[in-house]
Order: structure tokens, then sequence, then C-alpha cells
């Protein structure tokens, strides 16, 4: 599913949206196909405008990975350690997530969602198989 950036001013509302609904979002360039998350006014790869909203299937491979033991703020205190880990998309984009205890670099994972506080973060999970 495509959804136009209507508004530039809207930011990151489209991914935050998509969060709270269980549905994972990134932005796709229709000059360049380029795939990006967060929300940009241009395309990382060739600089156009040309940004719209895509689904993402919510799956990929896991490029990094890492340990977070001091919590940078307040807010996420109560969740240390966690582990984060960086996921390439099978659409091409790469999302930062927390992750499952034990993922290691290559492995196949799902995205799922979890509240904290007033937000839904993205928690990424071994796939089976």
């Amino acid at each position: 599913m495509q959804e136009e950036l209507v508004s530039r001013s809207d930011g990151a509302l489209a991914h935050v949206e998509g969060l709270r609904h269980g549905v994972l979002r990134f932005q796709r360039c229709t000059s360049c196909a380029r795939a990006q998350t967060l929300a940009r006014y241009a395309c990382s790869g060739c600089g156009k405008s040309t940004l719209v909203w895509e689904d993402s299937n919510a799956q990929g491979n896991v490029v990094a990975t890492t340990t977070v033991t001091r919590a940078p703020s307040e807010a996420f205190a109560a969740l240390a350690p966690y582990v984060l880990v960086i996921v390439e998309l099978d659409e091409g984009a790469r999302v930062m997530g927390h992750g499952a205890k034990g993922l290691r670099i290559g492995d196949r994972v799902a995205a799922t969602y979890f509240a904290h506080g007033e937000r839904t973060l993205l928690r990424f999970v071994a796939l089976e198989g």
C-alpha cells in the first residue's frame, strides 16, 4: 500500500501511527526506487522529494546488534539491559528497534510491537525455520 506524503510537516506521523496499528512503514522514492526509514523530505539516494510511504512485510535480516546496559534516559531505564538491532528489511530499508535476547547478525527476524509508556516501540524476534 502506498500513501502519498500529503503534508511535508507531518514528519514521522505515518511511521508512528503505523507502529500504533502494528504496521511497519518506510519511505520509497518514486524516482529511483530507494527505500529509506525515518521521515525525510528528500531521497537519500537521488535527492528528489518524490517520496511515498509504504507498508513493510516487517521481516528482514539482522545486520547489527548491541546490548544497552545503561539507558539513555529515565524513560528507558526500566527496560535496561535491552538489546537493540539494526535490521535490513526485505524491501531494502534499514531500521533500528529492540531485539529479542540472543539475536545474532544474519538472523532472520520479524517485527512485533510493544507499548512503553505513551509510545509503541518496535521489537524484532527470530523467525522459526
